[in-house]
């Protein structure tokens, strides 16, 4: 069986519904269906090459595996039904000068369906097979760690396919060369000048990690001295919507519903369907065209777990496992399982004498001051909360619940308009009499004159930033707790609002920072928790290192 007939049949088996796809990889299917229909005839705009079609899958079947357990089995790579109909479907189609008809290609789907392999392959492709001379082949990211993963792949590939010498292909430390002045480079935003390129193909890993046009623009207009150019953009869904990532994938929906009409754009986007429930397993291969294959059943379903357990762990589950848009910022705790932690009877006094964290968020003015103090007791953890305001904020806030929270004691008040920060120093210090304070955690902004006084008083005071290296996992600890029921706090109304109120806001590592959608919406006590995990996990983790079986220089 060809590669076009193998193609064909996968984008039949789409179209009956025989290979489980959602909609706008069927309407990629009948795109080309439809297409191969309409011309046909001698006059045609376009004609189908099968031999250029069958050729570039040919070539890519001869490179190596270069990761995993294939890349230890020596094997070559095979492609899939789904990668050998966008291949054909990219390739075959050719004008009737015999350049390609597809200029822009835009292809979405989940992580680990070997989308680096395929674009290195492409990118090798073009560099030496494609008949272009002097061919300037460029893999394009913001920066140049990304813009060297599929570089780097492919040079690994050339390294271990000696076939490659035969084209003349060497491989030097930043670039790929051919013997007729061929060159395949990394291109990043970094770079000093990204201007004067003369562009044969242009490949973009993770489209949805561009947070400008920049580079997209560069490629794009570099690539006008060439004959048949080709612009190959791949990537998993992401949260930016603003992005050129979101602007190209919205410009490939209407393509494939008929609402706009460009035959030198091909996309094709792999995820859920809207009515799709993205926990039932039966979805999955909607997003991920090489489920079983390089995507681990096992893995997805461990993931799948974590992603029902921890709402904050969802967004990174869909977005780079299901291809799902997302926003960036999410509900953080599931509240119900907060709520059902609370326990009225707890009482700080039962803890006298016990080892304690402290975390300290000041403000000012309109904000809440809060302090946390952290106990570990039998494996359980221990949360208790101290919060203050100006009585001019109290008073004049929108939030109507304010007076009576500082009637029951649950918000302390201080004279004026602005929050008295030498009471925040007494509690501190009352707590260290009373209990065993091991790290106070404070933001040094608005702190430094309190942390010093403490400090020179001997108490353990710990500068803490409010940065995401500092507070990703202690709010994933802390939310695992939560949901694991191994925490207890006192069930304040007030500590509760202030926990619905954090949003989590994930960057690209899945890291996790705690945040607010509207400025009434204070969630100063939960970041004080927050900081008083952070100390206690460094104190922990401090403590399991064995000086003893160091070896210093």
């Amino acid at each position: 069986m060809t590669y076009v007939q193998k193609a064909r049949n996968y984008a039949k088996s789409v179209v009956a519904g025989d290979i489980v796809a959602c909609k706008y990889v069927k309407q990629a299917c009948q795109r080309q269906i439809d297409d191969l229909k309409r011309w046909k005839g001698k006059n045609a705009p376009y004609r189908f090459d099968e031999a250029a079609a069958n050729r570039v899958c040919a070539f890519i079947e001869c490179l190596p595996h270069i990761k995993g357990e294939w890349a230890r089995q020596k094997r070559t790579i095979d492609l899939e039904s789904w990668q050998c109909f966008i291949l054909t479907t990219v390739f075959g189609w050719k004008r009737e000068d015999g350049t390609r008809r597809f200029r822009t290609v835009y292809i979405e789907v989940a992580r680990k369906n070997a989308k680096s392999t395929l674009s290195s392959g492409v990118g090798l492709y073009m560099l030496v097979a494609d008949g272009e001379p002097g061919a300037e082949v460029y893999s394009g990211a913001t920066t140049r760690d990304q813009a060297r993963i599929v570089w780097d792949d492919a040079r690994r590939m050339a390294q271990k396919e000696p076939a490659l010498r035969e084209f003349g292909v060497r491989t030097h430390a930043h670039a790929i060369t051919n013997g007729d002045g061929g060159t395949f480079k990394a291109l990043s935003a970094e770079a000093k000048n990204l201007d004067g390129l003369n562009i044969h193909c242009a490949i973009i890993d993770e489209l949805h990690a561009h947070r400008t046009r920049e580079v997209w623009e560069v490629l794009e207009t570099g690539t006008g001295a060439r004959s048949q150019p080709l612009i190959w953009a791949i990537t998993t869904a992401g949260s930016d919507r603003s992005g050129i990532c979101y602007e190209q994938r919205s410009y490939v929906l209407k393509l494939l519903d008929g609402a706009a009409d460009d035959d030198t754009y091909f996309g094709i986007v792999y995820t859920l369907d809207e009515a799709d429930d993205w926990a039932d397993e039966a979805t999955w291969p909607k997003a991920n065209p090489n489920y079983g294959v390089s995507v681990k059943v096992d893995d997805l379903q461990r993931k799948a777990a974590k992603a029902r357990q921890q709402t904050a762990a969802q967004p990174g589950f869909l977005t780079k496992h299901l291809d799902q848009w997302v926003n960036a910022d999410q509900a953080w705790m599931d509240m119900r399982k907060w709520d059902a932690c609370g326990d009225p009877e707890l009482s700080i006094e039962d803890f006298r004498g016990e080892p304690c964290w402290l975390g300290v968020d000041l403000a000012s003015k309109t904000d809440i001051a809060a302090l946390s103090a952290l106990f570990v007791r039998d494996g359980r953890r221990y949360l208790f909360r101290f919060c203050w305001a100006p009585e001019d904020t109290v008073e004049g806030s929108v939030n109507a619940q304010y007076p009576g929270w500082a009637i029951e004691g649950r918000l302390r008040t201080t004279e004026g308009a602005t929050t008295d920060f030498d009471e925040i120093g007494d509690q501190v210090r009352d707590l260290a009499r009373n209990f065993d304070v091991r790290s106070a955690a404070f933001d040094p902004w608005q702190a430094l004159k309190l942390m010093q006084e403490l400090q020179a008083e001997g108490i353990p005071v710990v500068e803490y930033r409010n940065t995401i290296g500092n507070l990703s996992e202690p709010m994933k600890q802390l939310e695992a707790d939560v949901l694991d029921g191994k925490i207890a706090h006192e069930g304040c109304p007030m500590a509760a609002w202030m926990v619905s109120n954090v949003v989590g806001h994930r960057d690209q590592k899945d890291n996790i920072m705690p945040r607010k959608e509207r400025a009434e919406n204070k969630i100063d006590w939960p970041v004080s928790a927050i900081y008083a995990y952070g100390v206690y996990l460094r104190d922990e983790a401090a403590q399991e290192i064995d000086f003893s079986q160091v070896a210093f220089a």
